[in-house]
């Protein structure tokens, strides 16, 4: 009598296990490949962000060059003359041309209302002729630039 030989049987189950290993290991290197673009793109988004950052303070400080340009002109000239004294007004009306071509906007004027958002009171006056939480008078102007507060106002409220 031949002996039989025995073939290993393919079981069913053991296919099965198989064919879910190798999904799963696909799945696993899908991940992998997945999780290696996010940190790639995390990255290149960082150093685009720096990258914007830089080009948005070169820009402004481009515009500041002219207005630092006129304060130098004016630190040489005689300090008594008239002439210096029309160029420091100057100088001050370039810096508030230039601050308002780049959105900075002041936050407070003498009258209108008192605004803790935008204003820090540091002084209070008894005044009939001012209504209830009126400027009476800013100390040091505030800005903000679109909704963000660069400075908030230091103003002289009237009660």
């Amino acid at each position: 009598m031949a002996e039989e030989t025995k073939k290993p049987r393919k079981n069913k189950k053991d296919e099965e296990i198989k064919e879910l290993t190798l999904k799963l290991e696909e799945e696993h290197n899908l991940l992998l490949r997945t999780a290696a673009e996010f940190d790639n793109y995390k990255k290149r988004t960082d150093r685009e962000k720096l990258t914007v950052g830089e080009y948005a303070k070169a820009d402004v400080i481009k515009k500041i060059l002219p207005v630092l340009d006129n304060i130098e002109r004016a630190a040489g000239l005689d300090t008594t003359s008239a002439d210096y004294i029309k160029g420091i007004e100057l100088i001050v009306k370039q810096l508030l041309s230039l601050a308002e071509n780049i959105g900075i906007v002041p936050l407070a004027a003498v009258g209108e209302e008192f605004n803790p958002s935008y204003h820090d009171a540091v002084m209070h006056i008894d005044d009939e002729n001012l209504g209830e939480n009126v400027i009476a008078e800013v100390l040091q102007q505030g800005y903000k630039i679109g909704e963000t507060v660069i400075r908030p106002a230091m103003v002289k409220v009237a009660n």
